[in-house]
C-alpha cells in the first residue's frame, strides 16, 4: 500500500503558485593589458625582518628586564654619586614614612643653601630612593664599566623616531655592527667579567641616587637613613617629630648601608661617611685646596729665598773677609820699623 502524503498547506500552496523572474548574472569578458617580462620576472622587495627605529638585540627589547637594562645604564652613567642599602622586607608605610622625611631633611638644605646666598639648584628634588633588580643592575654596572665600543656611535641616533629614515645608517642582520647596550657585542664583552661592587650585589638592594656631587646633602641623607652620633646625628624629636614615628624607625632598622659609588669609584662605608662629613660641601673643599696650593707656593718661594740669601750672605762674608786680609797686608809693607 503507497503511503499517504499529505497535501500542501494553504501557505506552501501559494508560495509555489507564485512565479518570481529568474534574474541571470551575466559575465563580460574583458581585455587586460598584457603584463611585460620585466614585472613578470622582476620579485617583490624583501620584508624588512626589524623596523628602521628598532635594531636588532640580543635580548628582546619588548620584556621588561630589557627595559630596566636599559634604565639602570642610562641612571649609572648620569649619576655621579648613588649609595646602596640592603632593605628587608619593608612595608608600604614604612616605605613612606622614610621618603617623606627624606624629602623633608633634603628640603631644608636647599632652604639653608639660598639663604646663605647659594643659586638655587634644588639638588634635593632630584634625590630619589628606589628598589632596584639586583642582577639587573650588576649587569648594567658591567656593561656601563666595561664595555667601550672601539667605533664612535653616528651622530644621529637610529632609534630615536625623529631622525630621517634616510640618514639611519645600514645595520647587519644579526646586529653585530650595533653598539647598544641591549645588543650581542654589550653583552659577549661584559658576561665574563666581575665588577669591584659584585660582593656587594646580593639580596634585595634599594638604591639612593643623586643628581650632583653634594657632602651637605649627603650628611643630610645619612642623618636620616643612617645617623651616627656625634658625625651624623639624628633630628631630634622636637625639630622633627616624624622622623621618631615607629613606622620610621621600624623601617630605618631594616636598612643597612653597604657602600657608595662615587664619580666611577667604589667607596666602602668610611669614606662614603668621609664624603658626608667634608665642611662647607665643595665650595669648602675647593677653598681647603685654594689654600693648600697657596700654602705650597709660599714655601716654595721662602725656600727660594732662603737658598739665595744664604748664597748671598756667604759671598759677602767672603768679600769682607778678603778685603779685611788685603788691608792687613797693605798695612804691615806700608809701616816701617824705627830705628
Amino acid at each position: 500500500m503507497p503511503p499517504r502524503i499529505s497535501p500542501p498547506s494553504k501557505a506552501i500552496a501559494s508560495i509555489l503558485r507564485c512565479k518570481r523572474p529568474v534574474r541571470i548574472q551575466r559575465h563580460y569578458a574583458t581585455i587586460l593589458p598584457a603584463a611585460s617580462h620585466e614585472q613578470i620576472t622582476k620579485s617583490s622587495p624583501p620584508i624588512a625582518r626589524y623596523p628602521t627605529t628598532q635594531p636588532p638585540s640580543y635580548k628582546p627589547p619588548e620584556f621588561r628586564k630589557s627595559q630596566l637594562l636599559r634604565q639602570y645604564a642610562s641612571l649609572i652613567r648620569t649619576t655621579p654619586l648613588m649609595l646602596l642599602f640592603q632593605h628587608n622586607n619593608l612595608r608600604s608605610t614604612e616605605w613612606v614614612g622614610i621618603r617623606r622625611e627624606l624629602a623633608t631633611a633634603l628640603r631644608k638644605v636647599d632652604e639653608a643653601r639660598v639663604a646663605a646666598g647659594y643659586p638655587a639648584e634644588n639638588v634635593g628634588e632630584g634625590i630619589k630612593i628606589q628598589i632596584i633588580q639586583t642582577g639587573i643592575l650588576a649587569s648594567a654596572l658591567r656593561i656601563v664599566d666595561f664595555y667601550k665600543p672601539e667605533s664612535a656611535p653616528p651622530a644621529l641616533d637610529p632609534t630615536d623616531p625623529a631622525t630621517p629614515s634616510m640618514t639611519i645608517p645600514s645595520f647587519n642582520p644579526d646586529g653585530s655592527n650595533l653598539t647598544h647596550v641591549l645588543s650581542k657585542a654589550a653583552h659577549a664583552a661584559t658576561s665574563k667579567k666581575n665588577h669591584p661592587l659584585d660582593p656587594l650585589l646580593s639580596g634585595p638592594l634599594a638604591l639612593l641616587t643623586f643628581p650632583a656631587v653634594s657632602p651637605q646633602h649627603l650628611k643630610a641623607a645619612l642623618s636620616i637613613l643612617s645617623p651616627v652620633p656625634g658625625q651624623f646625628p639624628a633630628p631630634t624629636r622636637r625639630a622633627n617629630p616624624g622622623w621618631h614615628d615607629l613606622a620610621v624607625q621600624t623601617g630605618l632598622q631594616k636598612l643597612l648601608l653597604l657602600g657608595a659609588r662615587v664619580e666611577g669609584k667604589v667607596f666602602d662605608v668610611e669614606r662614603t661617611k668621609w664624603v658626608g662629613s667634608i665642611e662647607g660641601g665643595l665650595e669648602g673643599l675647593r677653598g681647603q685646596l685654594v689654600a693648600m696650593l697657596q700654602g705650597v707656593g709660599a714655601g716654595v718661594t721662602n725656600t727660594l729665598e732662603i737658598a739665595g740669601k744664604s748664597l748671598y750672605f756667604t759671598v759677602e762674608g767672603r768679600r769682607i773677609m778678603l778685603e779685611d786680609k788685603a788691608k792687613g797686608v797693605s798695612g804691615e809693607k806700608v809701616e816701617e820699623p824705627k830705628a
